[in-house]
């Protein structure tokens, strides 16, 4: 009797098993959470409805951006690797709080709790001076750094931010001494630099876009191997002879571990298609982004790589959260 209902068992759940279908037959069968590890507003937030809003029309089902702000990212993170691993949620991610954060304070989860699916986009940092400064490019910028140490000034959105990083990194490769002062947000960071309390800044290419064009900020240097789409007359640190200077904001999809393999698949796909549209690609350069795809496995590599850099621009320059 026991071996005849095993065998009844086997003989149901067989082609399942072997298909690695039986979880994603069925997905998504309600509505998709995609937790945004920031506020509502900023560029994170806005990349994510626009994957989401592209998402829907696909698989056939909302995809509701839940934002989970805080404590550098790490909420939000923490939240997506403590969600149920039903393929239903999800979460668009910064390198912060997967590959700075962590070098910086204890935070409550491993790389390992999560699922890495794919990059979704790249946006490059700049470094940027205000118009009244009188500083035209980087090599002038550091010839006057080290001709007056500690007498000029840069923001960042707090210690410990790309921003913090990327200068901090700068100021490692071309030896000009040049003070940090933090703020509290990207926002208030670009302000000073407009306002003149201090001379510049290195931060995200979305949020300057409109005073490079008007003028009130002047665009030394692309942090990248390749210039923005958006400023091709804009050179590269690779260019001007620093190619350790390299700093830009990745984004990338992540999710909790363990889901089904089949449902995993699915959800990448999806994200995916929906990244790699001539619309959204479109939609991202008028954001200040490109539009970038990867492999989980590269997704990982990068990350890693990624926090092996922060640790040692970190561990240099002496950066904690105090």
């Amino acid at each position: 009797m026991h071996r005849r209902t095993f065998t009844s068992l086997l003989a149901a759940i067989g082609p399942l098993l072997a298909s690695g279908h039986a979880w994603a037959d069925n997905w998504p069968n309600k509505p998709l959470k995609l937790i945004v590890p920031y506020a509502a507003g900023g560029p994170t937030d806005a990349i994510a409805r626009m994957i989401g809003t592209k998402m829907a029309a696909s698989v056939g089902q909302p995809v509701v951006v839940d934002n989970r702000a805080g404590a550098g990212g790490t909420i939000g993170v923490d939240a997506t690797a403590k969600s149920p691993a039903d393929g239903h949620q999800f979460a668009l991610v910064a390198p912060g709080p997967l590959a700075g954060m962590p070098n910086l304070t204890k935070v409550p989860y491993a790389l390992d709790d999560l699922e890495f699916l794919t990059l979704a986009a790249r946006i490059p940092s700049v470094i940027v001076v205000n118009r009244k400064s009188g500083i035209t490019s980087l090599a002038q910028l550091i010839a006057k750094a080290k001709a007056a140490p500690d007498t000029l000034n840069y923001s960042s959105a707090g210690a410990g931010t790309t921003p913090h990083i990327g200068f901090e990194l700068f100021k490692q490769e071309t030896g000009a001494a040049i003070v940090h002062v933090p703020y509290k947000g990207a926002a208030p960071a670009i302000s000073a630099v407009l306002s003149g309390e201090v001379q510049m800044t290195m931060v995200d290419l979305l949020p300057i876009l409109p005073f490079a064009a008007n003028g009130n900020l002047v665009v030394l240097a692309v942090a990248g191997k390749t210039r923005a789409p958006q400023l091709p007359d804009v050179p590269t640190t690779v260019e001007l002879g620093l190619p350790n200077v390299l700093m830009e904001t990745t984004y990338g999809l992540i999710a909790p571990k363990g889901i089904p393999a089949g449902v995993q698949t699915q959800l990448r796909e999806a994200a995916v298609a929906a990244i790699n549209s001539p619309e959204m690609k479109e939609r991202f350069l008028k954001q200040g982004a490109i539009a970038a795809t990867s492999t989980p496995a590269e997704y990982r590599s990068l990350m890693q790589a990624e926090s092996d850099k922060w640790r040692g621009v970190i561990s240099s320059a002496k950066i904690t959260l105090d």
